[in-house]
C-alpha cells in the first residue's frame, strides 16, 4: 500500500479542514517514516524475495514497533494527544490519530500474513491483495482518485501555486506509485531505507501546497478559530 495511504490524507481534509495536508500526510505515513530508520538501526528486518508476491519483492521479517497493532494503536494515540497540546482542535487531534491507525488496517488489506497484532510471539495477519496485480491497482487506484476527489472539492487554489503544486504532487506520488509497481527489484534493503527516509519531501511538499490553497465556505464550519 502506497498512494492509498496518501489517499486518506487527501480525504481527510475533508473531516477536518483546518489541519495541513502536511500534518496528515505525516500521520498516515508516521509508520513508514518510522520502520526505514528502523532497518537502518538494525532493529527491525526484511528480507528482498524476488517473487515472494507479484507486486511486493520484500519478506517483513520482523518489524513489531513500526507495524504491530498494538504500536499503531498506541502511536495514533500519541500522535493525537501531542497534536492536542499544540493546538486547540480537538477534531483534528481524533482525525490525526485515526489517520495513523488507518495505516495497519490499509496493510492489513495488501500484506500477505506478515503483520504482528503485537509484540513477541504474535499471530501474523494479513489479507495478501499484493498476490493480484490487478487487484492492487483498482484498490489503491481508486482509493487514491476518491482522496483526490474530495481534497480537490474541498479547497481551491489561492495562487497559481496552489493549482500547479497540488497536480505536481499528484502526478510525483502517481510516478513513484508506478516505479515502484513495474521498477526494477532494489538493489538492497539499505537502499529501500534510505527511499523511506525520503518521503519527509512528500510531508513537506504537502504543507507547502496547503498554504497556497483555501478550503471551500461549503465544508464544515471548525475552519475558523
Amino acid at each position: 500500500m502506497f498512494i492509498g495511504h496518501f489517499a486518506v490524507g487527501f480525504a481527510a481534509k475533508t473531516v477536518a479542514p483546518r489541519l495541513s495536508l502536511g500534518a496528515l500526510f505525516l500521520a498516515v505515513q508516521f509508520v513508514d517514516l518510522l520502520w526505514p530508520l528502523l532497518i537502518l538501526v538494525g532493529i527491525e528486518h526484511v528480507l528482498i524475495v524476488p517473487g515472494i508476491t507479484k507486486v511486493m519483492p520484500l519478506n517483513f521479517e520482523n518489524y513489531p514497533i513500526s507495524h504491530s497493532l498494538l504500536s499503531v494503536l498506541i502511536f495514533g494515540l500519541v500522535f493525537g494527544i501531542v497534536y492536542s497540546l499544540m493546538q486547540r482542535y480537538p477534531k483534528g487531534a481524533i482525525v490525526l490519530g485515526l489517520c495513523v491507525v488507518s495505516h495497519w488496517f490499509l496493510d492489513l488489506i495488501v500484506h500477505r500474513p506478515d503483520l504482528p497484532l503485537f509484540f513477541g510471539e504474535s499471530p501474523l495477519v494479513g489479507f495478501g491483495l499484493w498476490n493480484s496485480l490487478v487487484g492492487t491497482l483498482l484498490v489503491e487506484g481508486l482509493l487514491f482518485c476518491a482522496g483526490v476527489f474530495l481534497y480537490m472539492r474541498t479547497t481551491y487554489a489561492k495562487d497559481r501555486i496552489g493549482t500547479w503544486a497540488i497536480w505536481s504532487l499528484i502526478g510525483f506520488l502517481v510516478i513513484i506509485y508506478i516505479g515502484n509497481l513495474f521498477g526494477p527489484v532494489p538493489p538492497n534493503v539499505q537502499a529501500i531505507a534510505w527511499v523511506g527516509n525520503a518521503q519527509w519531501i512528500l510531508i513537506v511538499w504537502a504543507y507547502w501546497v496547503d498554504r497556497h490553497r483555501i478550503v471551500n465556505n461549503h465544508t464544515p464550519t471548525d475552519i475558523v478559530g
